[in-house]
């Protein structure tokens, strides 16, 4: 019942705990492997459920267009593929940098569907839900889905996978990477071999993409060094965002309060349940197997 549901629907952070290259498609995408988990790091949102069937934000967010705002895009496919009457007004609390490498955008797309999909009463699956994100974003539908994922193709092909859940620092550089140069700037002589989600567990898996970043903006280079003193670093997507597991959030603390006032930096812990999903896991048919 609406009266059940939160009044603040948070929008989760992903990281990338690897990401390889392993091939080219048709239509000039690349063919990557790559395991996304959450973190408790997040942007929030509120929606008021109109009867108008306009749909428009409340304030505007800095540098991103109401027409090019994703939230605004998800909640009007959805209403043309349901033909819901309903309109809706988005109130996002942003804080997640835009252009990170950690989501931000496209997990603000995955919970204005789902929680419009509750809201407007369409109970529409999941399966639906992410086939309809996939068109805004390839990481959409993960977030849809709910569940830290091994992820194929494009990052659409899904299988849900348990992770430990430690603590993370994550660095924000300032950098805005541009994710198409730097696909383009792949030196790939012949692609890297597929692994195995067993081969991840053992500890294989880096990021393909780093080294043409950090060769490109000094920024992320610069916090690359100044993070390796503290502990294994790993870029998340295209980056520019920059993290570390460490041993509990107190050394965390300690890495973030040292960190230079030019870069962000957060404690945040991985998650591997979204957790619009946690909130709502009464409805059963989210459920999803694990490997």
């Amino acid at each position: 019942m609406i009266e059940e549901l939160p009044e603040v629907w948070p929008a989760p952070a992903k990281i990338n705990l690897f990401l390889h290259v392993v091939g080219r498609r048709p239509d000039g995408y690349h063919d990557l492997q790559t395991v996304f988990q959450f973190i408790d790091w997040q942007d929030d949102l509120r929606f008021t459920v109109t009867g108008d069937g306009v749909i428009a934000r409340t304030q505007a967010v800095a540098g991103v267009d109401e027409d090019r705002d994703l939230t605004v895009r998800a909640a009007r496919v959805l209403q043309e593929a349901s033909g819901s009457p309903a309109g809706v007004r988005i109130q996002v609390t942003k804080r997640l940098p835009i252009g990170g490498g950690l989501g931000g955008g496209s997990s603000d797309a995955a919970t204005t569907l789902l929680a419009l999909n509750a809201l407007w009463g369409l109970h529409w699956s999941l399966d639906r839900l992410a086939a309809l994100g996939l068109a805004l974003g390839a990481d959409v539908p993960v977030f849809v889905r709910g569940t830290a994922a091994w992820a194929e193709g494009v990052g659409e092909r899904l299988t849900a996978i348990d992770l430990p859940e430690p603590w993370y620092v994550v660095v924000v550089p300032d950098a805005a990477v541009l994710t198409g140069p730097v696909f383009a700037g792949l030196d790939l002589t012949g692609f890297r071999r597929p692994i195995t989600i067993r081969d991840f567990r053992a500890g294989q898996g880096g990021n393909d993409l780093a080294a043409v970043v950090r060769s490109r903006y000094r920024a992320v280079d610069e916090a690359w060094r100044w993070l390796e003193a503290h502990g294994r670093v790993r870029m998340s997507g295209s980056g520019a965002s920059l993290f570390i597991e460490v041993p509990d959030p107190d050394y965390g603390q300690d890495v973030a309060a040292a960190c230079p006032v030019r870069w962000r930096a957060c404690v945040t812990q991985g998650r591997n349940t979204h957790p619009v999903h946690a909130r709502l896991s009464s409805i059963t048919h989210w459920g999803v197997a694990k490997r």
